[in-house]
C-alpha cells in the first residue's frame, strides 16, 4: 500500500490584495479604479513588505514564477524577518526544484516563529519529503504542541504518514492517525491511512470501519475505494467486494489501481 504525504502549506492568511505590479497602488474594496496610497498612508516597512508578498503569492498562482521571486526578494528587502515571505518562496522555490533554497527558506520561516504549528508543520513536511525524517519529527512535535493552531489535525496526519514514509512504527503511525480524527472526525485523509493501516496490520474489521466512514464523507478516490475492496476480500465477503471493485471500474475506469485490479482478475 502506498502511503503520500498530503503536503498542506498553511500560508498564514495570505490574500490578493491588488492586481497590479505597482505595490503603492491598491484596488478598494468594491471599486473598480485604483488609487494611489496617500503620503499619509505611507506603509512601515512591514507593511510594504505584506504588500510585496501579497503581490508575489498572486504571480506565484498564475504560474508566472520569475515575477513572484522578485517580489517577494523585494519583500524580504523591507522586511528581513518576514515569515510569510520566507514561506512563499520555499513554495516557489520547491516548485521550480530547488531543494536547497526551498528548505532553506522553510528553515527561516520556522526560526522566525519558533513555537508556531504553521510554520513547523510546513517545515517536518518539507523535511520528510526530503527523506530528513528524524528531524521532521522533531517540527511537528513543536506544531503539535502548539495549542493555538487550529490545524492540529493535518500536524498529526502529516505526522503519522511520515512516519509511514520512514517505515517506521506502524503503531506510532496509527496512534497519530487516531489522534488527527479525534481532532477532526471529518478528516478524510486520516480516515483513509488509518484503514490502511489497520489492514496492514491484519485488523480487518477495523479496517473495515474506518474505510466506512471515509466512504460515507463522499469523496471516492481509487486508492480508498481498492483498499475497501481488498478489505471485503479479506472479510470473505464476496458481494462488497464485487461491489467496491465495481465502482472502481465505473468511477474511475483509467487509474492504475482499476487496471491492476483487472490484471488481478484476469489471472
Amino acid at each position: 500500500m502506498r502511503h503520500d504525504v498530503r503536503v498542506v502549506l498553511a500560508l498564514l492568511g495570505l490574500g490578493v490584495a491588488a492586481c497590479s505590479h505597482d505595490p503603492q497602488i491598491m484596488e478598494p474594496p468594491g471599486s473598480n479604479t485604483m488609487s494611489k496610497v496617500s503620503e499619509k498612508a505611507a506603509r512601515t516597512p512591514q507593511e510594504s513588505a505584506k504588500v510585496w508578498v501579497q503581490l508575489g503569492q498572486h504571480y506565484l498562482e498564475l504560474g508566472k514564477l520569475q515575477i513572484a521571486k522578485d517580489d517577494l526578494l523585494k519583500a524580504l528587502k523591507f522586511d528581513p524577518k518576514s515569515v510569510d515571505a520566507h514561506t512563499v518562496l520555499a513554495t516557489l522555490y520547491d516548485r521550480v526544484g530547488d531543494r536547497t533554497s526551498a528548505e532553506q527558506h522553510y528553515r527561516e520561516a520556522a526560526d522566525l516563529s519558533p513555537t508556531t504549528g504553521a510554520t513547523n508543520n510546513n517545515y517536518a513536511l518539507y523535511l520528510c519529503k526530503l527523506g530528513k525524517f528524524d528531524q521532521a519529527q522533531k517540527r511537528f512535535d513543536v506544531a503539535k504542541a502548539d495549542g493555538f493552531y487550529t490545524s492540529q489535525d493535518l500536524v498529526y496526519l502529516n505526522s503519522g504518514t511520515c512516519i509511514l514514509l520512514a517505515k517506521g512504527s506502524r503503531d506510532a503511525a496509527e496512534a497519530d492517525f487516531r489522534r488527527a480524527i479525534e481532532i477532526n472526525p471529518n478528516n478524510a485523509q486520516a480516515l483513509y491511512q488509518l484503514a490502511s493501516v489497520l489492514y496492514e496490520k491484519d485488523d480487518y474489521f477495523k479496517a473495515r470501519a474506518f474505510i466506512q466512514r471515509y466512504d460515507a464523507l463522499n469523496q471516492p478516490s481509487p486508492d480508498a475505494l481498492l483498499l475497501a475492496r481488498n478489505i471485503e476480500v479479506k472479510l470473505g465477503n464476496a458481494e462488497g467486494a464485487r461491489d467496491y471493485g465495481q465502482r472502481l471500474r465505473d468511477q474511475f475506469p483509467e487509474s492504475a489501481q482499476t487496471h491492476s485490479l483487472d490484471a488481478a482478475s484476469s489471472h
